[in-house]
């Protein structure tokens, strides 16, 4: 079994900053690309941003020079790091992974997701 695990999410004020991480555990032969997406009120999941396994980066127009994705490939950790946030930066965020396992099979995991509020 695999878990991702997203923390950070919370209430700031807009042109502040958070950091959201995603731990992955479990049964983890290696993880592949990695990303970020996010999920407003009534608008569908979007991408945020990816990072390959090593290390490039792909933001979506909208974060781009305010959001900085990196990973840690020793602890299986991904982060976020937001500034200069926007009220329409509000969303579940969510953390996805793409993981071979120990037992060889390649799969595609999610997080459950992490609240980030923008207040005006």
């Amino acid at each position: 079994q695999v878990q991702l695990v997203e923390s950070g999410g919370g209430l700031v004020q807009a042109g502040g900053s958070r950091r959201l991480s995603c731990a992955a555990s479990g049964s983890i032969f290696s993880t592949n690309a990695m990303g970020w997406y996010r999920q407003a009120p009534g608008k569908q999941r979007e991408l945020v941003a990816v990072i390959t396994s090593g290390g490039s980066p792909n933001y979506a127009d909208s974060v781009k020079g305010r959001f900085t994705i990196s990973r840690d490939n020793a602890k299986n950790t991904l982060y976020l790091q937001m500034n200069s946030l926007k009220p329409e930066d509000t969303a579940v965020y969510y953390c996805n992974a793409h993981i071979i396992t120990s037992s060889s099979v390649w799969l595609n995991y999610w997080g459950k997701g992490t609240l980030v509020t923008v207040s005006s």
